[in-house]
């Protein structure tokens, strides 16, 4: 697995871009905020020759606006193909390939030094006639097939796509766990692969900063009290769908429910724990709680909707412990924006999340609801434990600080590597 090179200042690029997760992030909510943190960083540095032709939907509005510093040279509008279900992924590599071919033979004429195709959700274009460039952030097609491939359309739409990453100039990817990961699944080259670690929301690391943390924290205690939570409770925000084990989850408060409250906890805190649940769908939030109820804990579940990341940063830092019981997760999103704001993280030890967390949470196997249930129960009570965790948690927000313009700058030189042309 090859590190980023190419790290000094490239020749400006055309990047052809898939934007469409931007238009519904709530589909896609780790591709959306991949996106707008790239693009805000490449908005907020942009240099001198590199421009961009966005791939949107015709049927929603165009987010893109807000990044006024690009030389935007063009925005296609693609038909609503996620309307087509898991049959998008057959139509849209045909889809693809007509919209990226014009804006990819305009960039020679343009005076850039190439072109790439960065494809960060779906399939790539098929056929392509610029190299192309793949960020991955999800393995649970291929790590979940029962879950995800389930059609003979899905799985059909699922092995042309794995064939397209494995065609692709690059792969980019978040963490060294998950390269090996990619190399297994989907039988991508080593040479292939470059890891590009993963930045914070900047919301999520100003709350952790001391100087904010007396403001954060009155807005965070006032949005807890809107929302009927104790001065303790943990927070659940992420995906609601088959990569994340609600059940196992579901089923160790329930484990908790029916022990001894633990010693030396305060008089005022409740038993089992609190769980704020943010961002789940009016569905999901049905299917959770009728589950929640038929285990005898949905007392213990608080409901918010999806909230603007300086809002849910405030609340993460107010959290005793951020709880992420994932079957697959090749971002480790969630967990970056926890640490970045000092709070411990409880997870399962899968794809990206043991080597995000570290020392700073505790990890559990997947699938054990007695060991989250222990897990749970430590960050809750044991507040020499949840104090050593807080303080790997705050250390590491202030040694590592990567920021989106880190990520940026290295994705440009994965651009150069494979799109700048070479003379002959």
């Amino acid at each position: 697995m090859s590190g980023v090179t190419g790290l000094h200042r490239p020749a400006g690029l055309r990047v052809v871009l898939d934007v469409r997760p931007l238009q519904d992030p709530g589909r896609a909510p780790a591709t959306a905020r991949y996106l707008d943190g790239l693009l805000g960083a490449f908005d907020a540095e942009p240099i001198p020759g590199e421009s961009f032709a966005f791939l949107l939907q015709s049927d929603l509005d165009d987010p893109t606006t807000e990044f006024a510093r690009l030389d935007v040279v063009g925005r296609r509008l693609l038909p609503p193909t996620r309307l087509l279900g898991s049959g998008a992924l057959t139509i849209d590599p045909f889809l693809l390939r007509g919209a990226s071919l014009g804006a990819a033979w305009r960039a020679g004429r343009s005076g850039a030094a190439g072109a790439v195709y960065h494809a960060v959700a779906g399939a790539p274009p098929l056929l392509s006639r610029i190299p192309i460039v793949v960020t991955l952030l999800d393995l649970g097609p291929w790590e979940l097939p029962d879950a995800f491939q389930r059609s003979p359309a899905s799985r059909f739409g699922q092995r042309l796509r794995a064939r397209l990453v494995r065609d692709a100039a690059a792969i980019i990817v978040g963490t060294e766990a998950v390269a090996v990961a990619a190399r297994r699944l989907l039988r991508v080259r080593s040479s292939r692969i470059r890891v590009v670690p993963l930045a914070a929301h900047p919301a999520f690391a100003a709350a952790s900063a001391p100087a904010l943390t007396p403001g954060v924290a009155a807005a965070a205690d006032e949005e807890r009290v809107r929302l009927g939570l104790p001065d303790r409770f943990l927070v659940y925000f992420g995906r609601f769908d088959a990569r994340h084990d609600v059940a196992t989850f579901l089923r160790a408060l329930s484990l908790l429910a029916d022990r001894p409250r633990p010693r030396g906890l305060p008089a005022g805190t409740g038993w089992p724990p609190q769980v704020l649940i943010v961002g789940a769908s009016p569905a999901d939030r049905g299917a959770l709680a009728r589950a929640a109820a038929r285990l005898g804990v949905g007392d213990s579940l608080v409901y918010a909707p999806a909230l603007p990341p300086e809002r849910l940063a405030g609340l993460v830092r107010a959290s005793r412990a951020v709880l992420l019981p994932a079957l697959s997760d090749a971002s480790g999103l969630p967990a970056i924006d926890s640490i970045a704001a000092g709070t411990p993280v409880v997870a399962t030890a899968v794809g990206a999340l043991p080597e995000v967390v570290g020392p700073a949470g505790i990890l559990v196997e997947p699938r054990d609801p007695a060991r989250l249930a222990e897990a749970l129960r430590t960050a809750w009570a044991d507040d020499r434990v949840h104090g050593r965790l807080m303080t790997e948690a705050r250390e590491r927000a202030t040694s590592q600080q990567r920021a989106w313009a880190d990520v940026a700058t290295e994705t440009r030189g994965v651009y150069a590597d494979v799109g700048v042309r070479r003379p002959a």
